[in-house]
């Protein structure tokens, strides 16, 4: 499982200053908004890391989502730099896909620090930032609703 390390804040303070850099340097040209249950979020993720050239920064509260992890670890070893930050219930989270990263080799650090670490957040090539409410899970994909107001697609 993931070891807990004290550069989460490094590595998450890390990933909020990218996320800036690509919103001061790069024009905002596209914007694409998934919900689900069945929105295609899922497929979204897997098909923007599948993109992946340099380095994916992730943050996530759970991680259970199979084809997720498995998009990092195909990205991973196409030489893409990856690191994972996840909160503290991925220790005992029983179906969690940390183990699995963190078996083929990508970093994956555990957030101890707060109470919840509830961020859900991919920073790719300090190009492409995917956030939100979706977690990276197969319950969030399948059965999760979508945020007050909004209409299931």
């Amino acid at each position: 499982m993931c070891r807990m390390k004290t550069r989460v804040t490094l590595v998450v303070s890390t990933m909020l200053f990218l996320s800036g850099l690509a919103a001061e340097r790069i024009p905002t040209k596209n914007w694409q908004v998934y919900f689900s249950p069945h929105g295609g979020c899922t497929e979204a993720v897997t098909g923007a890391l599948a993109q992946a050239k340099s380095t994916v920064f992730v943050q996530a509260y759970s991680f259970t989502s199979a084809p997720i992890a498995k998009a990092l670890v195909e990205a991973h070893r196409r030489g893409v730099n990856i690191q994972v930050v996840l909160d503290k219930s991925q220790r005992t989270e029983k179906y969690s896909s940390a183990t699995f990263v963190y078996n083929n080799g990508i970093p994956c650090f555990i957030d101890a620090q707060h109470a919840i670490a509830h961020n859900k957040v991919m920073v790719i090539d300090a190009r492409t930032v995917i956030t939100g409410s979706f977690n990276f899970t197969k319950a969030a994909e399948d059965n999760n609703a979508p945020g007050p107001g909004r209409p299931a697609p």
